[in-house]
């Protein structure tokens, strides 16, 4: 009976390294943050420009690309708990009563509407050619104790190399949607860091 995967396992991520991830496969991958604009409050004419202006985007670009939109529902406690920090530094008592009920009805409200907290963002993939040994005896001995792509590391110079190509794409992209009005940046080390560790590990809201 085969063990059920562990967490580690499927996770295709081995590393993070200078702001790129690099997947057990091999391949590598960059990480674009994208705003958004509100397309149900444009007129009927701005959405058909803005439509035709994605359309142009996409037809733009040689190179897959991966867009993700990410939700969550919003976390107002930390909000909530310094509105609760303030009211009760308040010497009038009927302000103290307002502060109290705004508190309980914006609560209420959120667990009601279940607000949720949308990211964007597009994710740029870069396959790694790695040479072929060339047919014979030796080669096939190479090729015995030659490391799997999930093995392998990068050097620092390979590595900067690829991150230039990815860093090449990322303007692509940051260009052709700028021309929505959206805002793109690619994410550094921390911000990888900090993404992925709030994905993997979600915190869980405090009781308010």
């Amino acid at each position: 009976m085969a063990s059920n995967p562990s967490t580690a396992d499927l996770i295709q991520i081995q590393e993070l390294r200078d702001g790129v991830l690099l997947l057990k496969d091999g391949s590598l991958r960059a990480v674009v943050k994208v705003s958004a604009i509100n397309f149900e409050l444009r007129s009927s004419d701005e959405q058909h420009a803005l439509l035709q202006q994605f359309g142009a985007f996409v037809n733009s670009i040689d190179f897959p690309i991966q867009m993700i939109a990410h939700s969550r529902r919003y976390d107002i406690s930390a909000y909530l708990a310094l509105i609760k920090t303030a009211s009760e530094q308040l010497t009038n008592d009927l302000l103290k009563i307002q502060a109290t009920e705004y508190i309980r009805f914006v609560g209420e409200l959120s667990d009601l509407a279940n607000i949720m907290q949308k990211n964007f963002y597009v994710v740029l993939p870069l396959a790694i050619v790695t040479p072929v040994e060339s047919p014979g005896l030796m080669g096939g001995i190479k090729a015995m104790f030659k490391k799997t792509p999930k093995e392998q590391s990068l050097s620092p110079e390979r590595l900067t190399s690829y991150r230039a190509q990815l860093q090449q794409r990322a303007d692509l992209v940051i260009g052709g949607l700028s021309g929505m009005g959206l805002q793109g940046k690619m994410l550094g080390q921390d911000e990888l860091v900090q993404l992925f560790n709030e994905v993997y590990n979600p915190a869980v809201p405090a009781p308010v």
